[in-house]
C-alpha cells in the first residue's frame, strides 16, 4: 500500500488516468473528462491509497474540473471536482436536492428506498427544506452542544475503562469509534441504546450501495416501518427529554408535521448522527497511528486537536459518495453547460484537496486553518449536526492520546478492510494494542 504522505500530484506526466495511456492526447480523452468521448466508466472510480481520494480526480481539476460517471441504476452524472466549483454548486438553488425529481442521482437502490420512502430536508427544496430544519436548529446549535461536553466526556471515559480491560488486541472501531457517537446520538433522540446492534445492523444495509433492492426494502420496513414508527408512538402518549419527545410535542401536536415525519426525521439522525463521525474518527486514529510525530506533538500540546479534528476532517474526508443535486434548469458551470435534468455528484473529497485552496494539500499539516474545509457540505443544506461530530471527535481523540499514548496497530496496515461500498467510507476495524 502506499504509504499515506504520498502525494497523487495533479499536474503533469505524474497525473495518469487509469482509464486512458499516459500521453497527454490520451489525457484529453479520459472519459472522466468532460470534453472527453469512449465509454463512461462507474462510480465511484477505484482508489490508489485507502488514504487518499482517486487519483483521476486530480486529474479533473486540471481539466475542465468536471468529468462524468455512471452511477448505480445507469444514470450518467456529472462531477464537480475543484473547491470554487464545489461552493458554487451547493449554493446555487438551480441545483435542486428534491429527490422527487426524475433526474435526482441516488446513491444506491438501498439508499433510495430509504431516503424515497422516508423523506427528510436533506432531500427538499426551499421553502420546505427550510422549514423542516429549523425545527431541529435548536437541538444542534453550538451553545446546546457545547452544553453535552460532560456527558459526552463520561461516555468516552466509561467505554475506554471497558476497552482497556479487554485481551489485546482488540478492535477500537466496534468498542469505541462506533459505539462512542451510537450511545451520544441514541441519548439525544431517546432510542434504547440496547437496540444499538440491531439499528446498525439496518444502518450498514440503507447506507451500502451493494444491498439488494429486496434487503433494503426489509432493512427499511424492519427499521422505520415496524421500529422507529412504535418508538415514536410511545414517545407521543408519553414524552420525555428527547429530541423525538420534542418533535412530537412541539412539531407533531401543532400540525406542523406528521408522526411519520419524525420516524423520517428519525433515521436520518439514528444513522447520520453516529456513521460520519465514527468513520471519521477511526480513519484519522488509522492515520495518526502511522505518525508517530504527530501523534507526539498532538499529545504534548492538546490545544492542537480542534485544530488536527479539522484537517482529518479535510486530509480523510469520508463522504466520498458525494453530495447529490439535479440541476433544475440550464446552467454552466465553469464554462461546461449542465442541462436541466442532469444529475450531479458534488465532491467535496476532491474540493478538500484542491491545489487552488490549500497549499500543498496532500500533506497532512497539523498547524494549517483547515476549517474552510466543505467535508461537511456548504450553503444552506450543510451538516444540521456538524458542532456534535467536532464535539465528538475532539473528546475522543483528546482521551485517547492521554489515556493510551503507547496506542499502536496490531497488524500490518495492508490487512486491513475498508468500506468502498459503503455511503461513509471507513475501515472496518482497527485492532490495536496499548
Amino acid at each position: 500500500m502506499t504509504d499515506p504522505l504520498t502525494s497523487i500530484q495533479s499536474s503533469g506526466a505524474d497525473a495518469r488516468c487509469p482509464f486512458q495511456a499516459a500521453s497527454s492526447a490520451a489525457q484529453s480523452s479520459c472519459p472522466f473528462h468532460a470534453e472527453g468521448s469512449g465509454s463512461i466508466p462507474d462510480f465511484p472510480p477505484d482508489r490508489v491509497d485507502p488514504l487518499a481520494p482517486p487519483p483521476v480526480y486530480f486529474q479533473m481539476q486540471q481539466g475542465s474540473g468536471l468529468g462524468q460517471a455512471k452511477l448505480w441504476d445507469g444514470k450518467i452524472a456529472w462531477l464537480i471536482t475543484r473547491y470554487d466549483d464545489v461552493r458554487s454548486v451547493l449554493s446555487d438553488p438551480r441545483f435542486s436536492s428534491d429527490i422527487t425529481n426524475p433526474g435526482y442521482p441516488t446513491v444506491s437502490a438501498a439508499m433510495k428506498i430509504a431516503r424515497g420512502n422516508n423523506r427528510t430536508f436533506i432531500t427538499m427544496d426551499a421553502p420546505k427544506h427550510a422549514e423542516h430544519r429549523r425545527m431541529l436548529t435548536g437541538e444542534f446549535s453550538i451553545r446546546k452542544i457545547e452544553n453535552l461536553r460532560p456527558r459526552i466526556q463520561a461516555i468516552v471515559d466509561k467505554l475506554l475503562d471497558d476497552f482497556v480491560k479487554m485481551p489485546q488486541p482488540s478492535d477500537l472501531v466496534s468498542a469505541f469509534t462506533l459505539a462512542t457517537p451510537a450511545l451520544v446520538i441514541s441519548e439525544l433522540l431517546g432510542v434504547p441504546y440496547e437496540d444499538h446492534d440491531f439499528f446498525q445492523e439496518q444502518a450498514m444495509i440503507l447506507t451500502s450501495s451493494t444491498a439488494t433492492l429486496e434487503e433494503a426494502v426489509a432493512a427499511n420496513h424492519a427499521l422505520c416501518g415496524e421500529y422507529l414508527r412504535e418508538l415514536v408512538a410511545k414517545r407521543s402518549d408519553n414524552p420525555g427529554d428527547d429530541i423525538l419527545s420534542r418533535l412530537i410535542v412541539n412539531h407533531v401536536r401543532k400540525g406542523d408535521i406528521t408522526e411519520t415525519d419524525v420516524v423520517s426525521l428519525a433515521r436520518l439522525l439514528l444513522i447520520a448522527g453516529h456513521e460520519t463521525t465514527a468513520n471519521t474518527t477511526a480513519m484519522g486514529l488509522l492515520f495518526l497511528l502511522q505518525r508517530p510525530d504527530i501523534w507526539d506533538e498532538l499529545r504534548q500540546e492538546p490545544s492542537l486537536i480542534p485544530n488536527a479534528v479539522e484537517e482529518i476532517l479535510r486530509f480523510l474526508d469520508v463522504t466520498h459518495s458525494g453530495k447529490r443535486r439535479v440541476a433544475s434548469e440550464d446552467v454552466v458551470v465553469n464554462g461546461q453547460l449542465i442541462r436541466a435534468g442532469d444529475p450531479v455528484v458534488v465532491l467535496s473529497i476532491s474540493a478538500n484537496r484542491d491545489r487552488t485552496k490549500f497549499e500543498d494539500p496532500d500533506v497532512f499539516d497539523l498547524h494549517r486553518d483547515s476549517r474552510t474545509q466543505v467535508s461537511f457540505g456548504y450553503g444552506p443544506h450543510q451538516c444540521i449536526g456538524q458542532p456534535l461530530a467536532r464535539l465528538e471527535m475532539q473528546i475522543m481523540f483528546a482521551s485517547l492520546l492521554e489515556r493510551l499514548p503507547d496506542l499502536r496497530l496490531a497488524v500490518p496496515v495492508e490487512s486491513l478492510d475498508f468500506k468502498p461500498d459503503s455511503l461513509m467510507y471507513g475501515v472496518k476495524a482497527l485492532p490495536v494494542r496499548w
